[in-house]
């Protein structure tokens, strides 16, 4: 399962590891991609986590999160 979340306030290499690193740190992540040109990043995990933790994190790193788009199923 994918959960793609809108993210402002990247602007640079820097700013996206610092997001990764945050959501890294959430129990169950697989994999995270921070991309500034897209103002997104993409978390990849075992199970359903609950957003609200990825929007924690994400405000605790001074960004600002936005929507939330779930892919599941054989291309999520």
């Amino acid at each position: 399962m994918k959960k793609i979340i809108a993210v402002t306030g990247m602007h640079c290499g820097h700013c996206e590891k610092a997001v990764e690193d945050a959501i890294k740190a959430i129990d169950g992540v697989t994999k995270v991609k921070a991309d500034r040109e897209k103002n997104s990043v993409t978390v990849t995990m075992k199970t359903d986590i609950d957003e609200k933790l990825f929007i924690e994190a994400i405000e605790n790193e001074g960004f600002t999160p936005g929507e939330v788009t779930v892919k599941t199923g054989l291309f999520g």
